[in-house]
């Protein structure tokens, strides 16, 4: 038996920028990236912390230190530049996969895209 669990989240990271007019996505810097272990292309579920949205996307990758955390194309809708988001990535995980099954968590300065911690959970 395989259990979806969680992967990896980025917590309360900003949105800079909703861009309507792009085929969709969320772009994500590199650097937050790397931390979180996520991948180019991977789908991620959304959680806006002021509306209470929730929706799925996959990433495109942002230049590496501007802290670019972008919607695009119709997920553009589903928030605005400066809401707080948590971006959380599932995987599908064996019975003995899970004996030694620790999520990583990136959690994101109040004030700007930077990381606080990077852990994994227990």
């Amino acid at each position: 038996m395989r259990i979806e669990m969680l992967y990896s989240k980025i917590h309360r990271a900003t949105v800079t920028d909703a861009n309507l007019n792009y085929v969709g996505s969320i772009t994500i810097d590199e650097d937050l990236l790397d931390a979180a272990k996520m991948r180019v292309g991977q789908k991620v579920e959304i959680l806006n912390i002021n509306n209470g949205e929730r929706f799925s996307t996959y990433i495109i990758k942002g230049e590496r230190g501007k802290g670019d955390i972008c919607l695009n194309g119709a997920a553009a809708r589903k928030a605005h530049q400066g809401d707080k988001i948590i971006i959380v990535a599932y995987a599908s995980y064996d019975e003995a996969e899970l004996e030694n099954y620790r999520p990583t968590i990136v959690l994101m300065h109040e004030d700007r895209n930077t990381i606080a911690s990077v852990y994994e959970e227990l």
